[in-house]
């Protein structure tokens, strides 16, 4: 089940982020952010309009996801950057397809025209990439080696989805 996150939510959200801060790539942050950080950034997301889901598997906790803002300047209004977290015990069961084929739909409604990926470490992100890919996101570059965690470079894929391939003005 994909629903919309709520507060309550917020503590399953902060473990499950913190454990990917603390053992992996998908997130450039070295230390855990705080339950009242995530309530914050939470909160901005929302106020701003943007869709942030929760998903559930026989009623627990899966995972999570969020489209934010692309870039600050006015231009960039119409893309956004979606963000997907499954806890492990979740993945390859559908939760990252079902969260994110929703986040697509909430983004499309609002009438935005972009969604970028940003999928960090190849060596251990291929199904992230798959996924992608399966739901019409496509590559469209790579920035090499540029976060260090781990005592290792990682590099970061980047991926679009154009909502509007015609490229027609947007309307409104």
């Amino acid at each position: 089940m994909i629903r919309d996150a709520a507060p309550a939510d917020l503590d399953a959200v902060t473990a499950l982020y913190s454990r990917e801060v603390l053992g992996g790539t998908a997130t450039f942050e070295l230390d855990p952010p705080s339950l009242a950080e995530m309530t914050i950034r939470f909160n901005a997301i929302r106020d701003k309009g943007l869709p942030w889901l929760v998903a559930e598997v026989d009623g627990v906790f899966a995972g999570y996801a969020y489209a934010a803002p692309f870039r600050p300047r006015p231009a960039y209004r119409y893309g956004v950057e979606g963000s997907i977290y499954v806890e492990e015990g979740a993945r390859g069961r559908g939760v990252g397809r079902a969260l994110l084929s929703e986040l697509i739909v909430r983004i499309r409604a609002l009438g935005l025209r972009h969604v970028i990926g940003a999928i960090s470490d190849s060596t251990t992100s291929q199904a992230s990439i798959a996924l992608h890919e399966r739901l019409g996101f496509r590559p469209v570059g790579t920035y090499h080696q540029v976060g260090w965690k781990f005592d290792r470079w990682i590099d970061v894929h980047l991926m679009q989805l154009d909502l509007d391939p015609t490229g027609a003005a947007p309307t409104g």
